[in-house]
């Protein structure tokens, strides 16, 4: 995450003051504490650094019975790297790829590997993690394309069923992935977004109310989209910003989780109502009073936790093919 200069700190944070509770604010601190607001304007290689120092510094240990092992995927030439986890001594009834957040130039295997191996133990499936390659060495349609490669990896070699999983950057890779796979033989039969940023409409809704909210800014969404776009990008590429797609039809069923305070809330509900107006199923959730970034605080604010226990039943439902919403 890059933090805008202009995002409420400790000693001002403005409509957020009292609207946020105490222990999010603590967390809200703790993550400014490791990437502070002078981050967005280092070189991408030194944000890394710091944000994969911050994300070892949240991690939490396996849930017991979790093993997980390093290995590739082969795409053409290149081989993109995946951790697989899975329950020790039992059979899984689903896969889950997960891609990770970090706006498309942040995160890794590591990033984000105690949640992957949290929803591992919390829904029984395995759970595939990509590595995918970032901007700005790597422009779009980079990851969108190892994105895809590795669910089609996954439908070739396994016979479990498919869930498509992503937090924010990795949100806007599930839903890209579900659109371009929702033909193939043995497309997902669910997918699961937290906090995507799909690419809506920035005049309006949650972008305008939320637009200096903690943690991520509108300011953040311009910085990233920049560095992920290459010369001549076309905003209405789905594979970019999935709510530009003209057709919605044939998605599998799609959970959705947000957070209220949070400039990106928005697509979650623009993204359902594209859904269900093309006759498919999909469910929105607004998580009141917490912001984008939530998941790493499941431990220690009761709100996200909550969230975080939803998101693993919903997983849990689709992968089963239950539409419980």
């Amino acid at each position: 995450m890059a933090i805008d200069i202009d995002r409420p700190g400790k000693t001002g944070r403005g409509q957020y003051a009292t609207r946020l509770d105490l222990t999010l604010w603590d967390y809200i601190d703790r993550v400014n504490g490791w990437y502070p607001p002078e981050m967005s304007g280092l070189p991408i290689d030194r944000q890394r650094a710091v944000y994969d120092a911050m994300c070892r510094a949240f991690r939490e240990a396996y849930p017991s019975g979790v093993e997980a092992g390093d290995g590739t995927v082969a795409a053409g030439e290149r081989a993109i790297p995946v951790r697989r986890y899975r329950m020790a001594g039992k059979t899984a009834q689903a896969i889950v790829i997960y891609y990770h957040g970090g706006g498309f130039i942040l995160g890794g295997l590591d990033s984000h590997d105690d949640i992957c191996a949290e929803i591992c133990a919390g829904t029984g499936f395995d759970v595939l993690s990509p590595d995918y390659r970032l901007a700005p060495e790597h422009l779009h349609p980079a990851a969108f394309d190892d994105a895809l490669s590795v669910f089609e990896w996954a439908a070739a070699t396994s016979d479990l069923p498919i869930v498509l999983c992503g937090e924010s950057a990795g949100g806007n890779l599930a839903a890209g992935v579900a659109h371009a796979s929702r033909n193939h033989p043995r497309h997902a039969i669910g997918q699961v977004l937290i906090y995507p940023g799909l690419g809506g409409d920035e005049s309006a809704g949650s972008y305008i109310e939320h637009a200096q909210a903690p943690l991520l800014t509108l300011g953040d969404i311009e910085f990233y989209r920049n560095v992920r776009s290459g010369k001549g990008q076309s905003p209405d590429d789905p594979t970019f910003s999935p709510l530009r797609g003209s057709d919605f039809s044939g998605l599998p069923p799609t959970f959705i989780i947000t957070a209220e305070c949070d400039p990106l809330s928005s697509d979650g509900e623009a993204y359902r109502d594209r859904i269900l107006a093309a006759g498919g199923r999909a469910w929105w959730r607004e998580e009141p009073r917490l912001v984008h970034s939530f998941l790493r605080a499941r431990k220690t604010v009761p709100r996200a936790g909550e969230a975080f226990a939803r998101i693993v039943a919903a997983i849990a439902a689709l992968g089963k093919g239950d539409w419980p919403y």
